[in-house]
């Protein structure tokens, strides 16, 4: 056993945390008797070895030795040795993939770099040893058999030879799952191997047909959609629907008894991943069903409409883990694609009253992302927060009458189901809102940023929010704390909180200052004329050394004031060169807001069209419009960018749709957004938890713009049509308008709670990246980081082309 392994100098080689002289222990693990010890093995071995994927020196020199263990039927746990060398020696070396070359670029000189041709080496090592799976596809161990198929379909270099060998297991397996591994790794062969494909996609519609086992015909069917989407039968919604209901109701297979208790094992990354798919698992008789719904899904990809019809009929099921897989599925659908979803919403919404709490958890964080779309589900949702569901009494399980506010604070299933209620702007919400400030408990930070979306219903709870920010301490947790109640405040306009945050403002600590005071005096800007007393703090706040300070003050002060002189000239020097892009972009906006009052920053502002970053031309030119009506210049920017950068279309849109018939050059890239059924800001693998609302924002702005741009050209300050960025004269600084990145008062400014953030209402400046994937690197307060939702997700930073990823669930 491990012959050879004294011989090898493990000091001189290298894995992610060093020297590898630990590595032989790990091999040792591996092999031991002692269940504890093996996983011990396996966690090192991808925590260290094969740590994020990368293959190292020492990571070549293992592939013999765990070569060996996988043969050696007295080997404990070889299913788990299987999928690390599956691993190890998987990696597709044609994909683009920009982390070959080692983690953020580093290079040869740089620590944890790690060579291209190691990945290289490894596939070839692997391979040149793939013989020994062969014979694992009869193993007396199902954890074996179950990783084997796949070990072959990826690194055995006779893919023909490992075709019939699967064909033929699987005419005698006796195991579902490891029926279905062999189904998968069929088509992983069709979809590697085109001189194979043609004869394996034919077999794959022989066993959709005829298999007798329904969840093997959904496999093959499955693969046979992912391998040749054009051989999708045109009923596949019924024959899907037909083959769930025929696996709900077959008769249960029989329990061994299942396995003894093992021993208690050490706290590992592997174990805990064990625990995670146990629980997910846990209640279910089959538990597959999901994956091979998720592979369907994937190979049907923009027939969105039998996708939507599909999910029908799984929300319809009296199978709540059918019902449970829709909503995670139908999470990944609607983020990427526009469709039809009111019927599939309203379902959703009906599973709230379920007695089943992770269906009811499921249903609830879909709805939290759908703001708007989650219009149907209103009733639903405040049917269970008013104690009218029945049942359970809704997410939390007391009703609202019977469990108080403890339900509707903190981060629960019930403030939840608040959050969906007021993200789609039902009125119901206020209420309830008002109910968790009159309490004692934190108040999920989410749901006072969802205040701007309830209208004037929502005025009512200034009283409230005063009352909370009051009591909050001048220490250093006051951003966190305070920035949340003062952009409520700000948008339902409670001037009378005006001494509170004032209050704020002037005792703002060392820590974060600058963000206190730039949300302080936006929330300033927006009380207007009632908010005259803070004129002396808003002067002096012009001075800042913080652009985002000095221009909110600017905004603040125009809207208390309506005094352009003494505002346009502050925001006129953080234009000129020598200061950052970002500082440009701050004063650009603010300036915009102005409006026409600010003519005379024209000049200023037509040097930043020609920038090299992109957010800068573009915030430059939508101000330029906005103050002096510059079409010739302007309008060719703003399109340029359009084309350039998906992720500025939201902010073009709104200026487009200002401009109004100026803007008739526009129609076409317009009607052409309209008629795209994939959503402007979906991204494989990332998404945020506002981007539906931002994709249903760019959609509401181009119907808009259309219908502006065909109305008779006015002169240019009559036809301010939207009022986004309306010129506002004292009090005139509008009050937020619900949307994610703010085409309100303060623009950019709406929180997209998503990924941690780290300035004053969600903007940290911008970088300088003309390519970046969003606006300006603005990154917001953590306010969705630990939600819970369909996927886990982060959003992308913004600029910088950030990657964000998704998580499975």
């Amino acid at each position: 056993m491990l012959t050879g392994i004294e011989e090898v100098d493990w000091a001189s080689l290298g894995h992610a945390y060093g020297p590898a002289d630990d590595v032989p222990a790990l091999l040792r693990g591996l092999a031991s008797p002692d269940p504890a010890e093996r996983e011990a093995g396996l966690d090192g071995m991808y925590g260290a070895v094969h740590h994020q994927g990368d293959v190292y020196d020492s990571t070549l020199a293992c592939i013999p030795f765990l070569l060996e263990l996988v043969a050696d039927p007295a080997v404990q746990d070889r299913g788990g040795i299987v999928e690390l060398l599956t691993s190890i020696g998987g990696i597709e070396l044609d994909d683009e993939d920009d982390d070959l070359d080692g983690p953020s670029g580093a290079g040869p000189g740089d620590d944890g770099f790690v060579p291209a041709a190691n990945f290289a080496m490894a596939a070839a090592a692997v391979a040149a040893g793939a013989d020994v799976f062969l014979c694992l596809v009869d193993d007396a161990d199902p954890e074996v058999r179950l990783a084997a198929p796949v070990a072959l379909a990826s690194l055995h270099p006779d893919p023909a030879r490992v075709l019939t060998l699967l064909r033929e297991r699987l005419t005698v397996e006796p195991d579902t799952e490891v029926l279905l591994a062999l189904v998968e790794a069929v088509g992983r062969i069709a979809l590697r191997h085109a001189s194979l494909r043609a004869e394996t996609v034919d077999w794959l519609g022989w066993l959709a047909r005829a298999a007798q086992d329904p969840g093997l015909r959904l496999a093959a069917l499955a693969q046979l959609a992912r391998c040749a989407p054009g051989r999708i039968p045109e009923d596949v919604v019924r024959r899907v629907t037909e083959l769930l209901e025929e696996i709900r109701t077959a008769p249960a297979a029989d329990d061994a008894g299942g396995e003894a208790a093992s021993a208690r094992l050490p706290v590992t990354l592997v174990g805990q991943v064990r625990e995670l798919l146990g629980e997910q698992a846990a209640g279910r008789r089959t538990p597959w069903t999901e994956e091979l719904l998720r592979t369907l899904h994937g190979a049907l990809d923009d027939r969105v409409d039998d996708r939507i019809a599909l999910i029908l009929a799984q929300l319809r099921s009296p199978d709540p883990a059918q019902r449970s897989d829709a909503i995670w599925l139908c999470g990944g659908l609607i983020r990427r694609w526009r469709g039809r979803y009111e019927e599939v919403v309203g379902l959703v919404g009906a599973q709230l009253a379920d007695p089943d709490a992770r269906l009811r958890e499921a249903a609830t964080s879909f709805l939290e992302r759908l703001f708007e779309l989650g219009a149907p589900a209103a009733d639903a949702l405040a049917g269970v927060l008013t104690g009218r569901a029945g049942g359970h009494g809704g997410p939390g399980g007391a009703s609202a009458a019977a469990g108080g506010l403890a339900g509707l604070t903190g981060r629960t299933g019930r403030d939840g189901a608040l959050l969906a209620l007021a993200r789609s702007g039902d009125a119901r919400a206020v209420p309830l809102l008002a109910r968790a400030l009159e309490g004692r408990g934190e108040v999920r930070r989410e749901l006072l940023y969802a205040v701007d979306g309830l209208g004037p219903a929502a005025a009512g709870l200034a009283p409230l929010l005063r009352r909370r920010l009051a009591a909050v301490e001048l220490d250093e947790d006051l951003y966190d704390r305070a920035a949340p109640l003062l952009y409520a405040l700000a948008a339902v306009r409670g001037g009378q909180a005006l001494p509170e945050v004032l209050r704020v403002l002037r005792g703002a600590p060392e820590h974060r200052r600058e963000w206190v005071r730039e949300a302080a005096a936006r929330t300033l800007g927006a009380f207007g004329p009632a908010a005259r007393e803070a004129v002396p703090e808003l002067r002096e706040l012009l001075g800042a050394e913080s652009a985002s300070v000095a221009t909110a003050a600017a905004r603040a002060l125009w809207a208390v004031e309506g005094d352009a002189e003494a505002v346009v000239p502050v925001l006129v020097r953080w234009l000129r060169p020598g200061t950052s892009g970002a500082d440009r972009c701050a004063a650009a906006q603010a300036l915009g807001a102005i409006g026409p009052a600010a003519a005379g920053a024209a000049r200023a502002l037509r040097p930043g069209l020609t920038s090299r970053d992109l957010w800068e031309r573009v915030r430059c030119a939508a101000a330029l419009w906005r103050v002096s009506g510059e079409t010739e210049r302007t309008l060719p920017v703003l399109l340029a960018a359009w084309e350039e950068n998906r992720h500025a279309r939201v902010e073009v849109a709104a200026c487009l749709a200002e401009m109004g018939p100026a803007a008739a050059a526009a129609q076409l890239p317009i009607l052409t957004e309209l008629t795209r059924r994939h959503r402007h800001n979906a991204r494989e693998g990332a998404s945020g938890s506002h981007d539906i609302h931002q994709d249903e924002k760019l959609l509401t702005l181009c119907r808009a713009a259309l219908t502006l741009m065909e109305r008779p050209a006015r002169p240019w300050r009559e036809e301010r049509p939207t009022g986004d960025a309306e010129p506002s004269g004292p009090g005139r600084e509008r009050r937020p308008t619900g949307d994610a990145d703010g085409s309100g008062p303060w623009q950019e400014k709406r929180p997209t709670e998503d990924a941690g953030g780290s300035g004053p209402w969600q903007e940290k400046r911008p970088t300088q990246n003309a390519d970046a994937s969003g606006p300006q690197r603005h990154e917001r307060p953590a306010q969705d980081a630990d939600a819970p939702g369909p996927r886990q997700e982060e959003r992308p930073a913004g600029g910088a082309g950030g990657r964000a990823v998704e998580g499975e669930r």
